[in-house]
């Protein structure tokens, strides 16, 4: 049930994520050199980030409790 959760979880971050995304490419945009771009525009490059990243870091995650549980059980050992 928790995993349910997470991911509604997951919809506001979303939304939240890109509104950052937009507000500082305005903030940064003559810096960078980039144009100051809309809502839409920023919830595709979040979607592209987040299929890029969320692979990642699923593997991290995977990786750090397996490494995790090897530890609990050699401390039983």
């Amino acid at each position: 049930m928790d995993d349910f959760f997470k991911i509604v979880a997951a919809g506001p971050a979303f939304f939240v994520s890109a509104w950052l995304l937009m507000i500082f490419a305005g903030i940064t945009g003559a810096d960078v050199g980039v144009r100051p771009f809309g809502y839409v525009t920023s919830m595709i490059v979040t979607i592209g980030l987040w299929l890029t990243l969320a692979p990642a870091i699923g593997a991290i995650a995977r990786s750090s409790k397996s490494k995790s549980k090897s530890k609990s059980k050699s401390k039983k050992s």
